[in-house]
Order: structure tokens, then C-alpha cells, then sequence
């Protein structure tokens, strides 16, 4: 018989080396997703919140980030309306828009917009789908959005419309929605190098290099949007933001502003309900 000591010795070196192996797989397995920081994860809600807040999502529409240390996976909420996300709600994704966690909760139909759009743009690190309603006359009237002032300097680089009809073909599901790759490519072959796109008779992707810029960037391209239209209701000419001018954009990139948004964002969520 083996003596009990032995057995009990053998037991404690077999689970420090099922530890070990553990450990060193779990290592493996962070370095090949990309860790996720708390921050970037924070900061997902936060525009979630600001966005909500701003009105440029309502019930509908959503924001993503690109993964800090594996450029090929982003983060997005699961479906829900955007100011009711929490860092619980937050999944991660390939670029073919698959959820990456087995038990992955349901995910937004339109996830495939910023899959095609990261694989298409290593730029871009941010992406705001939005159905802004300041933003949708432009999508169908064919007049152009215009640079109106300093803060939106960045539609002077154009911002095109995503015609869905040229992009379906033969397929009548959800019609208006990008529900699978392909519409998703086609989008981000429309969008090409510019900060925007409107997608007629829907709303418009915005894209960014951070999760402030792309936040600063879909509040004010809205904003642009509603003042052009009340300038042109003025009648008479409209002085736009000349090539020059417009190739000035904001030197911190909203920073400032989502820092104001993002307090306010969370004094909202410490407020006392009634």
C-alpha cells in the first residue's frame, strides 16, 4: 500500500501543475484575443451614455471601439438600447462579426457595419452608427452636407450616401437594414476614406480614431446638419467653410467636450431616482 503522505504530496504537486498549465493556457489565451482594459471598457458605456444623451441615439443604434491590444477584435454592446448599457453588456467580436464569448447574449443585427468598416480601415479605432433624424433629409434630397463652421471642419472631406438598393440586389430581407457582410462591405467601400457616411432613408456611420473623437464627431456632423438646414431656410447664400479652412479640424479632437460629456454622463447615472 502506498503510504498516505506520499499520496497526499502527489496530490498537492499534480494541482500545482494543473494550476500551472492553467495559468500558462489562460496567458496564451489573453495574448492571442487582446486584453480588454476596464478603461476602454468604461469608456464604451460612457459614449453609450453621451451619445443617449446628446440624442444621437435614441432606443436604436449603437457605438464600438477597436480592441486596444488585437487590432482584429472590437467591442460593442450586446442588443439594448445604448443608455441602458453596462460594462456587463459589453462583447467582444472578430472582424467577421462573430461574438468571440461562447455565452454571448444577443447581438445588434447591424454589427456587420463595423466589422466591414475595421477590416477595410485600420484607421479607424471607433465607429457610431446612428439614425440622428437632423441627419436623414440629407440622406434623400441629394443636397450635400456642407462644412458650416470650425467644430465640423471635417465634413469638408465629403461625406457620401450609402444607397441600399445598389448594394442588396435580389435580397428582401430587413431591406433597409446591413444585416450580413456583404451590405457591410459595400458600406465601407462607400465610406472609403472619409470621417462619414449617410445611408438614405436610415441614418449614418461616423468614424474616429478614438472614442471622443468619433463621440465629438456624431454630435456635431447632427448639429451641422440642423444649422445648414435652418441656414437654407433663411434663404440667400450660404458662406461655407472654404478648402482651406475646413482642412483645420478640432487640434484635440473633442477631448475637451467628452470629458464635459462623460461627467455629466455619470452624474446622470448617480442621480437619485424619483
Amino acid at each position: 500500500m502506498v503510504p498516505i503522505s506520499f499520496t497526499r504530496r502527489e496530490l498537492v504537486a499534480s494541482l500545482l501543475k494543473a494550476s500551472a498549465v492553467a495559468a500558462a493556457s489562460s496567458s496564451f489565451a489573453a495574448a492571442q484575443s487582446g486584453v480588454t482594459s476596464s478603461t476602454l471598457v468604461e469608456d464604451l458605456v460612457a459614449a453609450n451614455r453621451i451619445l443617449a444623451q446628446q440624442g444621437i441615439l435614441d432606443g436604436y443604434g449603437h457605438v464600438s471601439v477597436r480592441q486596444e491590444a488585437a487590432a482584429s477584435r472590437y467591442l460593442l454592446s450586446r442588443s439594448l438600447a445604448p443608455a441602458l448599457a453596462t460594462a456587463a453588456d459589453i462583447q467582444q467580436y472578430d472582424l467577421d462579426s462573430n461574438a468571440l464569448d461562447p455565452a454571448a447574449r444577443p447581438s445588434f443585427i447591424e454589427r456587420f457595419i463595423h466589422g466591414e468598416i475595421y477590416r477595410a480601415r485600420p484607421d479607424v479605432h471607433a465607429i457610431v452608427h446612428s439614425h440622428a433624424p437632423a441627419l436623414i433629409p440629407f440622406g434623400v434630397t441629394g443636397i450635400a452636407l456642407k462644412p458650416m463652421y470650425h467644430m465640423t471642419a471635417f465634413v469638408g472631406e465629403g461625406v457620401p450616401v450609402f444607397e441600399i438598393r445598389n448594394a442588396r440586389g435580389n435580397d428582401p430581407k430587413m431591406l433597409m437594414l446591413v444585416h450580413n457582410q456583404a451590405l457591410g462591405r459595400v458600406l465601407a467601400e462607400t465610406l472609403g476614406k472619409k470621417p462619414a457616411a449617410l445611408m438614405r432613408g436610415h441614418g449614418a456611420v461616423i468614424v474616429g480614431s478614438s472614442l471622443p473623437h468619433v463621440v465629438g464627431r456624431s454630435v456635431y456632423l447632427a448639429l451641422n446638419a440642423t444649422l445648414q438646414a435652418h441656414a437654407a431656410a433663411l434663404g440667400g447664400s450660404i458662406n461655407y467653410l472654404d478648402p482651406q479652412e475646413a482642412r483645420e479640424e478640432i487640434p484635440d479632437n473633442y477631448q475637451r467636450a467628452w470629458d464635459l460629456w462623460k461627467r455629466q454622463a455619470r452624474a446622470a447615472d448617480c442621480a437619485p431616482r424619483t
